[in-house]
């Protein structure tokens, strides 16, 4: 008897059901079930039908237990391929998240138990439908009773037969069947009605020999369907001015088809202009050769083209993805926020037009799944889009870029919290294809591997057309202070805005706070309002007037008297974007001043709203976080201020220096980018710090020198891997004690594995810097590791924490691990 086995991932979120379930492929479904598929099977002991992905199929089983058997196919093709499978299996080990978990960030948008596969009648002559057999016959009837589509589910209902699928394979393969997929949400798939002529004529005579010269109105149509071929109803009714009723009596005589046609919801908007291809500069050229001569040898590389701001890296991603295309290869284009899709977008589409498919997360489920089944059907050759466009099912990938590729926005903070870079690294290493890697300030990691040989390193040390990097000017605020200027802006600042808007030139201001003022407190007795589920001060929003807590969302109406000692004396402290906006409006009142931040971006299309005003110069002064740092390209802006340069430099963490680097350099990168001259001014209370004198000149290479000493000196990344255990709950004294628990399980467990003089790596546990979020309390216990031990920690970790061997009682008690965090707060 022909039997197969399948390891199945079922949907469940319990650790200890996160294991794939092996069952039994009767020899009925032999053909018809394919890794990737969705199946039914029964689970647990009750044997409830549940849904299922099959992620391997194997010949042999040879373990002890007595198999259940796979009720039922519920797709007709793979919904994920082997190399996604695969992709999966690997997160999953690497990041020790669940299987489920590594499974949907592969699998199609949305809820991947909801997706339907539509099945599509096209025109059957009776000459075709003469020759199918009667189980054929049977479908066919089926779906034209049906209109022409019907879902595989309920055709499967109609038929009452396992073959369905067998049949539906026939029917394909005979031209007669197509199959669509779509996901179940709120917004119904779009369908437009087209109209063709059903019978190919070869002459207009034939036409009007059919249809009858008296017949104007319909030969007038039958004649523009001969010239037009299929035409959607709506435009045809306006090209020949018919009604819906002579259209209709065509249809009854045979002459006409009329078909239900999906069409695709697109975020790409239609206007996008052409943008030409440009002629490289030298140093472009090489990088561009450097990287096609691997690329044409079918060497597998990886590079990092380290460009300044404004050397026209684009430009090259631009003409290596046209080579991919001319080789009928495929490229990913990922960028790291989404503020930075729309402009990267334009130019892509404006390139390559229909080609190009966009992914991220603003999008609407619907549009998302219309754009990842465009790639999937092989409709597109390009995908560009924020970290998750990494996992664009293309089946023939040539080529992954990652621009800005030091952001902190590539590591997933959810499971599975992987790395983009890795997830790329693997998935060219799949495929064969070629990474390209791209910064001004590459992260100290990826510039330490490039020194190792990991990396080509490729150098853009200047900027197009030879234009000059911004001129910085550092402003110690100590002495703005000292001489009673006690405001936002230094004096320097104040005078530069004013100088570029009598110039009609654009500025950018930074800051990296949103939001009015940082924190509310009391002056008589020091009090700060605090979220009452997070250990962290609310930051004042203005136009809404509540206080607001930016880690659990928590809103409240400000206080007008202390709740501790009742004086009246509250205070607004600290400045977020809100506040600066306020303040710019104030001092400039004929100025257009516009923020984008987190506030301002939430609604669709928001991001691209301001950008095009913006670009079309339609704003004279942009205030933005970090949104405003990246990438963004606009030639009337001469000016760039960073109001606090000090936010992230203050932060308890390793990463702070690096950060405040590349933020001042890529922030600077934005002024200077068209014919005028940029400059930049940097205020802060911390002008002698390296990280800032360093970024004033522009010097990546003397920053990564004193960094990366500092990092080998503490045994930070590169050096070291960085693990974060966060055990966390509602109640702070059962997370503490649970926390040394299972701290001395893991320094027993090392024991037994030897790794004895790893303990000393282990630092923990004890409060978390962010001690409590959302109504919980954390406590961390953080581990440094070199590469050769990390595999045995990962087993140890998973066997204590994870799947918790040793039977600890856990109510009440969770666990967070990263693998090398962003951040240790």
């Amino acid at each position: 008897m022909n039997k197969k086995f399948a390891q199945v991932i079922i949907d469940n979120k319990s650790s200890s059901t996160d294991k794939p379930y092996t069952y039994l492929i009767d020899s009925d479904l032999v053909e018809l079930v394919e890794e990737g598929m969705r199946v039914l099977v029964p689970f647990g002991l009750g044997n409830r039908v549940v849904k299922g992905i099959v992620i391997k199929i194997e010949e042999n089983y040879f373990g002890s237990h007595k198999l259940k058997k796979i009720i039922d196919v519920i797709d007709d093709k793979p919904l994920i391929s082997k190399d996604l499978i695969d992709l999966s299996i690997w997160m999953s080990e690497k990041y020790l998240s669940p299987y489920i978990d590594a499974f949907k960030a592969v699998l199609p948008p949305g809820d991947f138990k909801e997706v339907k596969t539509n099945i599509l009648l096209e025109e059957v002559h009776d000459d075709i439908y003469n020759t199918l057999d009667t189980l054929e016959k049977s479908v066919v009837t089926i779906i034209h009773n049906n209109k022409g589509k019907i879902e595989l589910g309920e055709l499967k209902e109609q038929m009452n037969n396992r073959l369905t699928n067998k049949i539906i394979r026939q029917l394909e393969s005979k031209g007669i069947l197509t199959t669509s997929m779509e996901i179940q949400t709120s917004i119904e798939p779009k369908y437009e009605k087209y109209v063709y002529l059903k019978n190919r004529f070869n002459s207009r005579e034939e036409l009007n020999q059919k249809i009858g010269k008296r017949s104007y109105k319909q030969l007038e149509i039958a004649e523009f369907l001969f010239d037009k071929g299929e035409i959607p109803l709506k435009e045809l009714m306006m090209e020949v001015n018919s009604s819906i009723s002579t259209i209709k009596s065509m249809e009854k005589k045979g002459l006409i088809q009329i078909v239900n046609r999906e069409i695709f919801r697109s975020p790409i908007k239609e206007d996008i202009s052409p943008y030409k291809k440009h002629e490289l500069t030298l140093e472009q050229r090489n990088c561009f050769d450097t990287i096609m001569d691997h690329i044409n040898r079918n060497q597998s590389s990886k590079f990092l083209i380290h460009g300044v701001t404004g050397s026209g890296k684009t430009e090259i991603y631009l003409q290596l993805v046209e080579e991919m295309i001319n080789k009928g290869k495929e490229s990913i284009v990922l960028v790291p926020e989404i503020s930075l899709t729309p402009q990267t977008v334009q130019r892509f589409v404006g390139r390559f037009g229909d080609r190009v498919a966009v992914l991220h997360s603003k999008l609407s489920y619907g549009e998302r799944f219309d754009q990842w089944r465009k790639i999937r059907e092989g409709k597109v050759k390009i995908a560009v889009g924020a970290r998750s466009a990494v996992f664009a099912p293309f089946s023939n990938l040539g080529l992954i870029v990652i621009d800005e590729e030091h952001e902190s926005t590539y590591k997933s903070s959810m499971n599975p919290k992987y790395d983009t870079l890795q997830v790329a690294e693997k998935r060219c290493d799949q495929f064969g294809s070629t990474l390209v890697i791209a910064s001004a300030t590459p992260s100290v990691e990826s510039y330490y591997r490039s020194i190792k040989g990991e990396y080509k390193l490729l150098n853009l040390n200047k900027r197009i057309m030879n234009r000059e990097l911004p001129f910085v000017k550092i402003i110690d605020m100590r002495e703005e202070l000292n001489s009673g200027n006690k405001s936002i802006f230094s004096k320097e600042l104040y005078e530069a805005i004013e100088e570029n808007l009598k110039d009609n030139k654009q500025t950018i201001l930074f800051l990296n706070r949103r939001g009015h003022s940082t924190f509310v407190s009391c002056r008589q007795c020091g009090y700060v309002v605090k979220c009452n589920k997070c250990s962290i001060s609310m930051t004042y929003h203005l136009k809404e007037n509540r206080l607001k807590c930016h880690y659990c969302g928590l809103a409240i109406s400000p206080p007008n008297i202390c709740p501790v000692c009742k004086s009246k004396y509250i205070k607004y402290f600290g400045i977020g974007t809100e506040k600066v906006e306020e303040f710019t409006k104030r001092l400039f009142p004929n100025a257009v001043v516009k923020r984008m931040d987190l506030d301002t971006t939430s609604k669709k299309g928001s991001y691209e709203s301001i950008l095009n005003n913006m670009k079309e110069e339609k704003i004279d002064i942009l205030i933005g976080t970090q949104m405003v740092a990246k990438g963004l390209d606009f030639k009337n802006v001469t000016l760039v201020g960073i109001i606090a340069a000090d936010t992230s430099l203050n932060l308890p963490d390793f990463r702070s220096p690096e950060r405040t680097f590349q933020l001042i350099t890529q922030v600077a990168g934005r002024a200077g980018r068209g014919d005028f001259e940029g400059k930049v001014i940097v205020q802060t209370y911390n002008p002698e710090h390296y990280s800032i004198q360093l970024a004033q000149e522009y010097n990546y290479l003397a920053f990564y020198n004193k960094e990366v000493l500092i990092r080998k000196e503490f045994n930070y990344p590169p050096f070291t891997n960085i693990i974060s255990i966060i055990i966390y709950g509602e109640d702070v004294k059962r997370v503490i004690i649970k926390s040394k628990e299972f701290y001395k399980i893991l320094i027993n467990n090392l024991k037994q594995i030897n790794l004895i003089d790893f303990v000393d790596n282990i630092i923990g546990p004890f409060p978390a810097p962010l001690e409590r979020i959302k109504n919980n309390y954390r406590y961390q216990i953080i581990i440094k590791c070199k590469n050769e031990y990390l595999d045995k920690l990962k087993t140890a970790i998973e066997w204590v924490f994870i799947y918790n061997r040793y039977k600890v009682d856990v109510t009440g008690i969770k666990f967070n691990i990263d693998i090398n965090p962003n951040s240790i707060l």
